[in-house]
């Protein structure tokens, strides 16, 4: 059997405003699926698929049942430390596993990525 291939998801999309914040991350659940090496990083507004109330996202319902799937599988969101919401309190209620990264950290896990999904 094949070596499992590393891909890199990076979502940047803003999920308030955009369904493409969670294609990439049906995406990304579809690419696990597949017995594949995935690594799921969040930049900018797109920390707020981990927003507690998914009431005003685009997709909302879907967001909470594909974030549910990632964490059953042990999938952690990777997550640019600087884009981390001040007040945490009404995020990542659920405790999803999350790893805060700098860019020179987000940039490592790119250089070690065989392919690459980018929203």
């Amino acid at each position: 059997m094949a070596e499992p291939r590393s891909v890199l998801v990076l979502i940047s999309e803003d999920p308030r405003t955009s369904g493409r914040a969670f294609e990439a991350m049906r995406i990304a659940l579809g690419v696990v699926a597949g017995e594949n090496d995935v690594t799921i990083v969040l930049t900018g507004p797109a920390v707020h698929l981990l927003d507690a109330d998914t009431e005003d996202l685009v997709d909302g319902d879907d967001i909470a049942k594909f974030r549910e799937n990632l964490k059953r599988l042990g999938i952690p969101f990777h997550i640019e430390a600087s884009a981390l919401p001040a007040d945490g309190n009404d995020w990542n209620e659920d405790g999803h596993p999350v790893v805060p990264l700098s860019p020179d950290q987000i940039a490592a896990l790119a250089e070690k990525a065989q392919r690459f999904i980018i929203f």
